[in-house]
């Protein structure tokens, strides 16, 4: 039976609003800015992005949400969920700014019930936040409670005004002590300073996983040499749109690991982590 391939970390490719720094990094993988903008116009229909996800073998893609205005720009929860409503393929990641959303616990079982949202993604680089701030705790209070999964952005970022302070792995040490049955995914793994920080999470926290979006799939077993021991928490993503999905799946298959392994990573644990029974 085939497996599910799931890319746990997609970004719209057209916000409503970005800053320069940002449109210009996800420009570069194009011949110039104005083809991105043509691609952009094609993909940000929904049949559109699921016939790309056909061509490159994803079954599922979650969508996220990004409120960041000091360093990347504004998808909002509205246009997500617009954009993921028309098939259960896309699965809708909600997003909260501490500095401009104040009811963000409250606010979160509604975004739940009306809109879908299968889970959380939280920018602490960009909205320049510690992520063990007991200011998140009650969201993470609902989230565990909803058995939501919040994905956190971890290590460094290019953009300008991000702060990587905020991207410690290490903070999530005491979010997962606090709230043991809440599912913590760091995408990228702690990319840059702190490989070691968080591969020693997923070592010492069952509820905590790694995403490995924005990472070159073949130097995975250079960053965390025991990635097939621990095969059950790590995840595929991508960090579309600036990248070659189809190539980054068959990388991740070309690996020197067991096919089940593989198979784990690039979509058995996203499954078991958003609750997904088929």
């Amino acid at each position: 039976m085939k497996k599910a391939v799931i890319d746990f970390h997609v970004h719209l490719c057209e916000y409503e609003s970005f800053c320069d720094t940002a449109f210009a990094w996800f420009a570069q993988a194009f011949p110039s800015p104005d083809a991105y903008r043509a691609f952009c116009r094609k993909y940000k229909q929904p049949e559109n992005f699921l016939a790309l996800m056909d061509e490159n073998g994803v079954d599922y893609s979650v969508v996220l949400a990004e409120v960041a205005p000091l360093t990347t720009g504004v998808a909002t929860n509205e246009t997500v969920a617009a954009f993921c409503m028309g098939s259960p393929r896309l699965i809708p990641f909600c997003t909260f700014n501490p500095h401009l959303h104040p009811n963000m616990a409250a606010s979160l079982p509604e975004l739940v019930k009306d809109f879908g949202f299968r889970g959380v993604k939280l920018y602490p680089t960009y909205n320049h936040f510690y992520p063990n701030d007991p200011v998140l705790y009650p969201l993470y209070g609902v989230a565990e409670k909803l058995a939501i999964p919040i994905l956190f952005h971890t290590g460094s970022s290019i953009f300008p005004n991000s702060r990587i302070k905020y991207g410690n792995p290490i903070f999530y040490d005491d979010v997962a002590v606090d709230f043991p049955d809440l599912t913590i995914v760091m995408a990228h793994g702690g990319r840059g300073p702190w490989y070691d920080e968080a591969f020693c999470m997923i070592r010492l926290h069952k509820n905590v996983y790694i995403d490995v979006a924005g990472l070159p799939p073949a130097k995975l077993p250079t960053y965390f040499p025991e990635m097939e021991r621990f095969a059950d928490q790590f995840i595929f993503g991508t960090d579309w749109p600036n990248v070659d999905v189809k190539k980054n799946i068959a990388a991740i298959r070309a690996l020197p690991i067991a096919a089940p392994a593989a198979d784990r990573i690039l979509g058995d644990n996203a499954k078991r982590v958003l609750g997904m029974t088929d």
